[in-house]
This record gives C-alpha cells, sequence and structure tokens, in this order.
C-alpha cells in the first residue's frame, strides 16, 4: 500500500513538473532574426567575427546556452553590438575573440539591438535565477539610462558617433524597442520584479521622457498632426537626413509601431490619446488605392551593394488592398523617393535599380493600426476620456 501511495505521489510530481517545463516552453527569439540575417546574408569586414558555412546553432529550447552567448556578447559598458547570431554554437577560438573585443563600445540599438538581450536574459532569469544573467541585464538597464538624451530621445548608437547615428532614431524599432521595454517595467512585469524600487524609478521616469519626445516630435504640417519621421536633430527635434537615400520626411512605416505603443498605454493621457487619433486619421488619409507593387525576374545585375535578379514596378489593380509609401514629403504630403545620390524623386519609377529592388518603399503596416483603432477608441471613450 504504501509503495503504491509513493508512486503515485511520484507520478503526481512528475506530471506537475512536465506540466511547469511545457508552460515554460521556450523563449521567443523571433527578435533576433534581423541582427542574424545580417550576420549571415551581409558581408562585414569590421565583425569581429564571421559565420562558417553551415554554421551550428543552439536550438530556442537550449535557452541557458543562448542567454550564455549573450552574456559573452555583452561589452564592458553594458551595451551589445549589432549583426551577430545569438543561437551560434562558437568555436573556442570565436568565443575568445569575442571575449577580448568587450571593450570595443560600438554599442547599439540599431537592429533591435541591447533591449532584446535585456528582455531575453530577464526571462532567462525569471525561469532559472542565474545571477549571471540578472547582473547581465542590470547592467544593460543601466546602459539604456545612460544612452538617453535629456529631452528623453535615444541615438542609434551610445558612445555617439560622429554621424546620423547621432539622431533619435525611430528606424527599425530603435527607440520604440526600448519604450515596449520600459513599459513593460513600469507596469510590473513579472519578468522585471528583479529590479529594485530604486532603479525603478529611474527606469519609470525615462519611458515618460520618452513618451514625451514621442509627443513633441509628431510631425505638425500647418496646424494639423501627422505621423513621424524615422529620424530627429537630437537638438532641435526636426527632422532629419538619415542614410543618403532616406530623406526627412513623414514615414509610415516607422510611425504605426509608435502609435501601436501609444494604443497599447492602459491609461493614456490626452496627449496621447489626441497622438493616436491625429495618425488614425493621417494614415487613413494618405493611403494608396487600387495600387499594387510587383516584383518580376530581370537580368542579373552586380552592385556594390547587392547582387539584384528582380525588379519592382507599380501597377494598378482595382482589387488591391490599401498602400502607403514608406515616405511622404513635408508640407506636400506627396509620395516621396530617393537614390542613393539623395536626389528626391516622386515616384519609384525614377529610382535606380539596385535602389528599387532593394529597399522597402512600399508599405501595408498602417493598416495594422487602422483595423485596431474602432475598438481603442471604444475603449477610450468607455474610461470618458474623450467622446
Amino acid at each position: 500500500m504504501r509503495k503504491c501511495l509513493l508512486l503515485s505521489t511520484f507520478l503526481l510530481l512528475s506530471i506537475l513538473l512536465k506540466a511547469q517545463l511545457d508552460s515554460i516552453k521556450t523563449i521567443d527569439i523571433g527578435i533576433f532574426s534581423d541582427a542574424s540575417n545580417h550576420w549571415y546574408g551581409i558581408a562585414d569586414k569590421d565583425a569581429v567575427i564571421q559565420p562558417r558555412p553551415g554554421h551550428p546553432r543552439y536550438p530556442a529550447t537550449n535557452m541557458r546556452a543562448i542567454a550564455d552567448n549573450i552574456i559573452l556578447f555583452q561589452k564592458d559598458n553594458g551595451g551589445w553590438p549589432k549583426n551577430y547570431d545569438m543561437q551560434a554554437i562558437l568555436t573556442p577560438d570565436q568565443a575568445d575573440s569575442v571575449k577580448q573585443s568587450k571593450f570595443v563600445l560600438n554599442t547599439t540599438f540599431d537592429n533591435r539591438t541591447t533591449y532584446s538581450q535585456i528582455s531575453y536574459l530577464s526571462k532567462v532569469y525569471s525561469f532559472f535565477h542565474g545571477e549571471k544573467y540578472k547582473a547581465a541585464a542590470l547592467k544593460g538597464l543601466q546602459f539604456i539610462l545612460d544612452a538617453q538624451y535629456t529631452n528623453g530621445g535615444w541615438p542609434q548608437y551610445y558612445p555617439l558617433e560622429k554621424n546620423y547615428s547621432r539622431c533619435i532614431t525611430y528606424n527599425d524599432d530603435a527607440m520604440g524597442g526600448i519604450m515596449w521595454l520600459l513599459k513593460d517595467i513600469d507596469e510590473h512585469q513579472p519578468d522585471y520584479n528583479y529590479i529594485d524600487e530604486p532603479l525603478r524609478k529611474k527606469l519609470v521616469a525615462a519611458y515618460l521622457k520618452g513618451l514625451n519626445c514621442i509627443i513633441k516630435t509628431q510631425i505638425n504640417d500647418a496646424g494639423a498632426p501627422t505621423a513621424w519621421c524615422q529620424q530627429y536633430d537630437e537638438v532641435s527635434l526636426q527632422p532629419a537626413w538619415a542614410r543618403k537615400f532616406e530623406p526627412p520626411g513623414i514615414c509610415n512605416s516607422e510611425s504605426v509601431g509608435l502609435v501601436l505603443l501609444l494604443m497599447s498605454i492602459k491609461d493614456p493621457s490626452l496627449e496621447v490619446i489626441n497622438a493616436v487619433k491625429s495618425a488614425a486619421k493621417w494614415f487613413n488619409d494618405s493611403k494608396i488605392l487600387y495600387t499594387k507593387v510587383e516584383t518580376f525576374a530581370a537580368p542579373e545585375m552586380i552592385t556594390p551593394y547587392k547582387i539584384s535578379r528582380t525588379d519592382r514596378r507599380v501597377i494598378t489593380d482595382s482589387a488591391a488592398p490599401p498602400i502607403w509609401t514608406r515616405y511622404y514629403e513635408l508640407q506636400t504630403h506627396r509620395p516621396l523617393f530617393c537614390n542613393r545620390d539623395s536626389k528626391v524623386v516622386y515616384s519609384l519609377a525614377e529610382v535606380a535599380r539596385e535602389r528599387r529592388d532593394g529597399y522597402a518603399w512600399y508599405t501595408y503596416e498602417p493598416q495594422k493600426v487602422l483595423k485596431a483603432y474602432p475598438q481603442w477608441l471604444e475603449r477610450i471613450q468607455a474610461r470618458n476620456k474623450v467622446y
């Protein structure tokens, strides 16, 4: 009888343990795909290590090994460099090269870097409670605080470099990703329970400053707020050039992430509510109907930037869903395109083939906001915020 009881208890504990492990499963690693795709797909002579053919990778279930890699790549100032694969199984020589480069502070938020590593480490710590994961995450959070401008924005790189990366950057979710992380901390998400109250207050203050910066930088043309540029001068807060083919303009693709962030706030201020309403109106007003971008095969063209085997053209399609261009010209609101010589043009056909085929000039992203907007507005109205 006693043996049966012990066996039953053992089976019950086994079932409970399996259920707990099943509930953990894995941490989403999709946020690292941008960086890893760059590492494998774009040759970078300045990279500390290069991928090998058929480079082996840790499975997503090996969370500790991935977290150990993240710690290995962390720089002395608490940030991370971009465009490496956090799942890569490194040789001893590769690991040593990464370790020896920790003093090189090419640390960034570009390509969804740094805040993604902090988020992953925080989740690993909540699962396994390894102190090294907590220490690395805390060091990364301090890096975020150190990198923030007094006006609330963040640059692409910190320490600051002498180029457009000094700008406040909404491109590629640089600042938006930081804000989502800080929002989770502000809302006391369980993965961040390890943060003590003094640090939490600093991080929440940084989050609120960031919100204020987002509200301030919404582009206002002749009294009508629209959306956002992808980069802003860090001093004047005016729309700024990024790369030579990325002019200052209303950038619908990057604005969507900012609006979804604002819409996710549980108890938004009147300023946030008005910013969302204005952006939703802009997305509706700027949509392009009966238009589709077609990709088609083309003779191979080799350039210093890429090998192109396709081309793109804009066609009329009565069944096409609404589409938007990535850029709209300031003041005129004309769809805007650009070449590598920084020459602004007004149609995709005028863009050189390498950029025409190699850059996302059109987007469907604003539809995410327009789809979610009615329910968001209903929620706001139910809270007696606006009518």
